[in-house]
């Protein structure tokens, strides 16, 4: 069982604390600081062994105050740091054995060379290419390849939505199972469909000439999109056969 990087109490005394968490509430504590995070993130890491939860005897999750740190400091290493759920992993080892870590401010260590960090580092929606090669830890030639499957698709001026680092690492992970990027078009072609349907409900608020309403477009979108990835995520789980706690 793994033992939070902060250093707190040991898990087992975390399995009896009254304290423990199920995931709603866990997602409400994180959604502070990381608003755009779901229960399919949470779940996610989880099977990426990046947290683990206690199970009750029924199968839910239960978190303790540990698990909800480790979870955030995860959190923080991607959207702070660019880093791949491969290189948060060596880190928070490290950290385990106690050995003293130093987080780049972007991207991460190739071929035992540093990659040189940005003199400014990306902020907003926006990345430059070099940045997100480093952060993903790929090389241009994957990207380029990514690219041709319309995985990835830089904006006019050649840089690239900050999501796109989280894109390329799950891409990079999903390589990991002998799934290819030629094989991930048909995700990204169901994910244009659902987001022309989200679109289609929220364009008439979009076009009004209130900017109110148009902030309550934008706000309506992120709510549609998080219920479609949702639903998507129990759907392909349902079909795989997975149980549901």
């Amino acid at each position: 069982m793994r033992q939070s990087p902060s250093g707190g109490a040991a898990r087992g005394a975390a399995a009896t604390d009254s304290g423990l968490k199920s995931i709603g509430t866990v997602l409400n504590v994180l959604r502070d600081e990381f608003p755009e995070v779901t229960v399919s993130k949470i779940r996610f890491l989880e099977s990426e062994g990046l947290v683990e939860p206690r199970r009750t005897p029924s199968g839910y999750r239960k978190f303790s105050t540990d698990d909800v740190e480790r979870l955030a400091l995860v959190l923080r290493m991607q959207r702070d740091h660019y880093l791949p759920l491969k290189v948060i992993r060596e880190y928070l080892d490290a950290m385990e054995r106690g050995e003293a870590v130093h987080l780049p401010a972007v991207g991460r260590q190739r071929d035992g060379a540093a990659v040189p960090t940005p003199a400014e580092a990306p902020t907003g929606a926006r990345i430059g290419r070099a940045e997100l090669l480093a952060a993903a830890g790929i090389e241009e030639g994957e990207l380029r390849e990514w690219e041709s499957y319309g995985l990835l698709t830089p904006l006019a001026d050649g840089a690239y939505g900050t999501e796109s680092v989280t894109v390329a690492s799950l891409v990079s992970e999903l390589g990991r199972f002998g799934i290819e990027p030629r094989h991930l078009r048909v995700m990204k072609a169901a994910a244009d469909r659902e987001a022309g349907l989200v679109d289609q409900v929220v364009a008439p608020l979009k076009r009004h000439r209130n900017p109110q309403t148009r902030a309550h477009a934008e706000a309506r979108a992120k709510e549609l999109a998080e219920l479609t990835v949702r639903l998507h995520t129990v759907l392909v789980q349902a079909a795989l056969g997975v149980r549901l706690p």
